[in-house]
């Protein structure tokens, strides 16, 4: 880590700190309910939660201004949320209704919100990141002041799209941030049998001549305070930044399940992350720094019910689209 990006903390007011949280608590929410109805085998698309790994989404959308752009990876739910993404589009989405913000036909894996500067998201492993960088490049040619924000796990960086888009955008001093949050597993494989021994993730990026920096990304504060460093540095015409946020997933890989039982990882390995918990954490040092109080959380929370009873219920309420979408959003479209 530089200095300058070790000296770069955040200096948060009291009212960002509790929106900070609330914005957690909000994508944690929302996905609790996600894993109480996908069992009613109504929401027909996989989903890969974000439980346990949302301060890195939010932290870095925190750092963006609303013209910035984003793109993610198929576990995109924190990221779109974080990123001002509509949340009755997005469980329509999930339903397959029109009203989606991929009016149905993408699911949980392609989510869209060009008003909100998310600009997609797909299932294949590192397939956004040359497609982002490509957005960071058009923001420099046409000389806007704009950053992109890419989000992948640790495992697209051993895949060969990261590494050309990662060398273009030092090449070109494109204004981007690589977001990774690794979160140590490729599905049901860990670091181990995947990349060497003593060379940390990070250390990927610093061979492309991009500064890389490795930081916990359960603290949503040290998360805001690389973020903002990151995309200073980038709007300013200073280059890209990969930032390493390690964290960890609770759930299963895809679904809403637990998978602690599988051989893959251990029981014990699971708890002592569940301790980390970035949304139980945060709130803690809150409440004792008395920035919450219990009737505050206790309405923060009765709000946050409120939104997410109004997203299922209106996206069960709206229709599925229609046999003329079929070939509506491909190219090219018929005339």
């Amino acid at each position: 880590m530089t200095t300058a990006a070790a000296n770069n903390k955040a200096e948060l007011s009291s009212a960002e700190r509790v929106s900070l949280f609330r914005e957690m608590l909000r994508i944690r929410r929302l996905e609790e309910r996600i894993v109480e109805r996908y069992p009613e085998q109504e929401m027909r698309c996989p989903v890969h939660l974000s439980i346990g790994q949302e301060a890195p989404a939010v932290g870095a959308c925190a750092a963006l201004r609303p013209g910035d752009a984003a793109m993610s990876t198929h576990r995109s739910h924190a990221h779109y949320l974080a990123k001002g993404g509509n949340m009755r589009s997005m469980v329509a989405e999930l339903y397959g209704r029109i009203t989606g913000c991929s009016v149905g036909k993408g699911g949980s894996m392609h989510f869209v919100d060009v008003a909100a500067g998310f600009l997609g998201a797909t299932p294949i492993v590192g397939a956004t990141i040359p497609i982002a960088v490509g957005t960071a490049l058009g923001f420099q040619q046409r000389g806007e002041s704009k950053v992109t924000a890419i989000f992948f796990g640790e495992g697209a960086t051993e895949e060969g799209a990261f590494h050309e888009a990662i060398n273009f955008a030092s090449l070109m001093k494109l204004p981007c941030v690589f977001f990774c949050e690794n979160n140590f597993f490729s599905v049901y494989s860990p670091l181990r049998v995947r990349q060497p021994e003593g060379r940390p993730v990070y250390r990927v990026a610093e061979g492309h001549g991009v500064e890389g920096i490795q930081a916990n990304g359960n603290d949503i504060e040290t998360v805001v305070g690389l973020s903002r460093y990151a995309v200073n540095k980038a709007r300013r015409g200073d280059g890209p930044t990969f930032l390493e946020f390690q964290t960890y997933r609770w759930r299963e890989h895809c679904g809403p399940n637990f998978d602690n039982d599988i051989g893959y990882r251990t029981e014990e390995e699971y708890e002592s992350w569940r301790k980390r918990c970035p949304v139980e954490n945060n709130l803690k040092r809150l409440l004792e720094e008395n920035l919450l109080d219990e009737p505050a959380v206790a309405k923060m929370e009765s709000e946050i019910k409120a939104e997410v009873d109004d997203a299922f219920r209106f996206a069960k309420e709206s229709p599925y689209p229609g046999p003329e979408e079929l070939l509506r959003h491909v190219y090219p479209e018929p005339s």
